[in-house]
């Protein structure tokens, strides 16, 4: 699977060539097996990447975001991404709201 950059005003154009939309990331992506060719203009090399508000077109890149080398939950258990996402702010920030719960719910 890979992302691209498709302003929204363009999301018709990039379907109708087989773009598909990740509502968990918020992103069109090309499906495993589909040439990039006609996604060229979406692919520019430099394009900024992470999520993409798709009604401004314009990344949205949080303090602690981390982009994951395949689209899976970060809250679930996957042995590619806890590599990916070790020692990072992210997994931080999830230790300590993960103890905020905690504690909340032994009110």
């Amino acid at each position: 699977m890979t992302f691209l950059n498709v302003p929204y005003a363009e999301k018709d154009e990039a379907r109708a060539l087989g773009a598909r939309w990740n509502p968990g990331r918020k992103r069109w992506y090309v499906p495993d097996g589909v040439a990039l060719e006609p996604f060229q203009k979406w692919l520019k090399e430099g394009a900024p990447g992470g999520r993409v508000d798709s009604a401004a077109a314009k990344p949205v890149v949080g303090v602690n975001y981390v982009e994951l080398p395949h689209a899976c939950n970060p809250f679930e258990p996957c042995a590619e991404c806890a590599r990916a996402l070790a020692g990072t702010p992210w997994q931080q920030a999830r230790a300590a709201l993960a103890a905020t719960v905690a504690a909340l719910g032994k009110r």
